[in-house]
């Protein structure tokens, strides 16, 4: 998370020193107007600048997961760039409307504008960019109020996933809109500058970004096709699994790494944690699922042996390799999926690392249980399954009893957003460094 924040952190503070070379926030006279002009520029910079690098973010890259730790993080970065467009955008509209509002009201008095240049002394270039200065910020506004409606809705989760998808890919077209916007009412002495260059860049790959998100190519290079080979269902747990048979292209997978699934193109895809050790020799990639919404609902009822689908991947980088020699897994529900892989690599390859893994659930199944100490035997793996329903929440408590050593381990979790959060906070206050705790932020919206 600290990597999320500081570079979101870098890049805004890099925007901004590049807009103070360019102009100045303390205009003279400091009149309202003066003002509302200077920080509706500044306002601007900033909301296309994160629009720009969230719609380059969105390509997936796999460059940019090496230097962000895995596209988990890459996507929570993607995300808080969208709240920083929204919120700057919305100070930007409202100097810009809510100015034109308080002068009608009479709380402001409009000053006298100056005389208006002639068109015959400007270039072609300024020439018509004055032109286009009414279409511009007309669809600027109206583009504005559909991309804060559509921002709002990508934050509610329950907001459909195969609805929140597709009104998603309408934001790359309104980004196109508003690159327009931001030509045309930029002041011109900013693209002469180092600020309108790092803005120039930034758009372009935002259009090339949202030309490739309009057209479906995301990803295409990293697509390939696969057919239900088997499945199982755990009833007890709500939980399914599914064996896929890959086809020709399929470059391997480490475990903790996860895949989108296409199983239903109406639906598109979702994001599954790999929960099986790959084999070059019998080319298949094993996912669980639980079903908790409408689509996991219905493929567990549905799916068939015998399905095709549509695999895009590998993604992450939650990988096990930090060089420690002891460490400390934390699967919680579902969140057991990464470590079920790692467990089948580990079986294949025995190390001479020391592992506890501690899975935490409330509703205990014994074929589960049975695979599970099976799998952690094999792999020479100390297992603790904690029965949260009867023994209370997993705790730093139990882990510092349970393993002595804990100080000196590395820590991996994958689980609940706020059972991670609340461990973390109680391991890193009795002193585990922070770099120590690795955690699947699995959220993609």
């Amino acid at each position: 998370m600290k990597k999320i924040q500081t570079s979101l952190l870098i890049f805004l503070v890099s925007l901004t020193a590049l807009w103070l070379l360019a102009d100045t926030p303390l205009p003279s006279p400091l009149t309202y107007g003066a003002f509302r002009n200077v920080f509706m520029q500044y306002s601007g910079v900033i909301a296309m600048g994160a629009m720009s690098l969230a719609m380059i973010l969105a390509l997936r890259w796999q460059r940019l997961e090496s230097m962000l730790g895995g596209l988990d993080k890459i996507y929570r970065l993607h995300k808080w760039l969208g709240i920083t467009a929204l919120v700057t955008s919305i100070l930007h509209w409202w100097l810009g409307q809510g100015t034109k509002w308080m002068t009608q009201w009479g709380w402001l008095v409009r000053p006298p504008r100056g005389a208006r240049p002639n068109p015959a002394d400007l270039g072609l270039i300024e020439g018509w960019l004055r032109s286009q200065r009414g279409l511009a910020e007309t669809l600027g506004e109206w583009g504005f109020y559909l991309a804060a409606l559509l921002l709002v809705l990508a934050l509610i989760k329950r907001f459909p996933y195969h609805l929140f998808r597709r009104t998603h890919t309408w934001l790359a077209a309104l980004y196109l809109v508003f690159v327009f916007h931001a030509i045309v009412l930029t002041r011109l002495t900013y693209w002469q500058q180092p600020l309108g260059w790092i803005m120039a860049i930034l758009m372009t790959g935002g259009v090339v970004a949202a030309i490739i998100a309009l057209t479906g190519k995301i990803g295409a290079s990293r697509k390939i096709g696969a057919r239900v080979n088997a499945r199982r269902d755990l009833p007890a747990l709500r939980v399914f699994e599914v064996e896929l048979t890959l086809d020709p292209g399929w470059p391997g997978h480490t475990a903790g790494q996860f895949a989108f699934v296409t199983f239903d193109p109406a639906e598109g895809p979702h994001p599954y944690t790999i929960a099986s050790a790959w084999n070059p020799a019998q080319p298949r990639l094993a996912i669980a699922a639980k079903a908790l919404g409408d689509h996991t609902e219905r493929l567990r009822e549905d799916l068939t042996v015998g399905a095709t689908a549509v695999v895009e991947g590998p993604y992450g980088r939650f990988d096990f390799n930090d060089g420690q020699a002891r460490q400390i897994w934390v699967g919680a529900g579902i969140g057991i999926t990464p470590f079920l892989a790692r467990l089948g690599e580990l079986a294949a390859r025995r190390g001479n690392q020391a592992i506890d893994l501690f899975y935490s659930t409330s509703l205990k199944d014994a074929t589960v249980v049975a695979q599970l100490t099976e799998a952690a035997n094999r792999a020479s793996v100390s297992l603790h399954i904690i029965d949260s329903g009867n023994e209370g929440r997993l705790d730093a408590t139990i882990i510092r009893t349970r393993v002595p050593e804990w100080a000196a381990s590395s820590l991996w979790f994958c689980g609940p957003s706020a059972f991670a959060r609340s461990l973390r906070h109680e391991l890193l206050t009795l002193g585990l460094p922070a770099n120590r705790f690795h955690q699947e932020l699995f959220e993609m919206r």
